[in-house]
């Protein structure tokens, strides 16, 4: 298994620079309508970094290269103007309780990349989380390029450096917590022909419809670790592969909330290795009490999970169309 890593690594994995830009803009003309691109962000309360991030796809991809056909903000229920500046900065805003809206909404990352499926036309759809900082459109370049320039490959995860950044404080490798505690020991344990992703949990990446539409969706913070091993299963190790494109800067989460996240993923990874054993859908975390004892809050595990967005019948009416 080592060795089919290795391989694997070889083969499929690559830098931003190793193509050019106009490299990819040959590749998508002479695809045609293969080659549509949208990307895709989700986005909750995003208000401080969702404008500049669309601003730099628009500027750069959609009206300077162009490589990108589509840009769209699904918004999660935002409280704050999250979907005003992605729309003053030029993206399509979808609300998330418009979109199938006979199917009543769950909160969860993953509801709303499903959801975001029904409302793009592209047949490369490119994911991007709405929380970067310091965004490069080498993000959106890197993981497009492979599925414009090889065709046996459906899925393209970003690789990258992810420094644990609080306040004047910074741990060059500290990001990720939740990979390194979680998804990795899960992934090399339970299904190693996936230990070579450096990112696996990353919110970055691309596909092709053809795959995306076959897929479940995990609803919440299990997404990705989900998307990966259904892919795995679906198409094949050498259909996946991944690409540096550098450092990511985000906002990071407190450590109970990457507790949920983690029980999530967790509760993801057991459904697909026991899909009839019970796994116990709820997480107790402990906060102090004003009395001075601990005092439980016990959480939900979102484990709802969406179905390939081929069984919808509007999805397929729209294709169709």
């Amino acid at each position: 298994m080592i060795d089919e890593v290795e391989r694997w690594l070889g083969r499929r994995s690559w830098n931003v620079s190793d193509r050019s830009k106009d490299e990819l803009l040959a590749a998508k003309r002479a695809a045609g309508p293969r080659g549509t691109v949208s990307v895709v962000l989700p986005a909750l309360n995003e208000e401080e970094t969702v404008g500049a991030i669309v601003t730099a796809i628009r500027e750069e991809l959609v009206e300077g290269l162009p490589l990108v056909d589509e840009l769209v903000v699904v918004d999660s229920a935002s409280t704050d103007r999250t979907s005003e500046v992605a729309a003053a900065a030029g993206a399509v805003v979808h609300h998330r309780d418009s979109i199938l809206p006979h199917i009543p909404a769950v909160p969860g990352k993953g509801e709303v990349l499903w959801r975001s499926l029904h409302v793009t036309c592209g047949q490369i759809v490119c994911f991007v989380d709405a929380d970067l900082r310091d965004f490069d459109t080498a993000f959106v370049l890197g993981i497009v390029g492979p599925l414009l320039t090889e065709p046996d490959v459906d899925l393209v995860k970003a690789m990258y450096d992810r420094p644990l950044e609080t306040g004047a404080s910074t741990v060059p490798a500290g990001g990720g917590r939740v990979t390194e505690l979680v998804a990795r020991p899960l992934l090399n344990m339970h299904w190693p022909q996936l230990a070579g992703f450096v990112q696996p949990l990353g919110g970055e990446y691309a596909a092709r419809r053809s795959l995306l539409e076959r897929l479940p969706f995990p609803v919440g913070y299990g997404v990705e670790l989900g998307m990966l091993v259904d892919a795995l299963e679906l198409v094949g190790l050498d259909a996946l592969a991944q690409v540096d494109v550098g450092v990511r800067h985000h906002r990071h989460q407190d450590g109970q909330a990457l507790g949920r996240m983690a029980a999530t993923i967790y509760h993801t990874a057991m459904s697909r290795l026991a899909r009839t054993h019970l796994v116990r859908p709820v997480l107790t975390q402990f906060e102090r009490a004003a009395d001075g004892g601990f005092e439980p809050q016990v959480h939900p595990v979102v484990s709802q999970e969406r179905p390939p967005m081929l069984r919808i019948p509007e999805y397929r009416a729209a294709r169709a169309a």
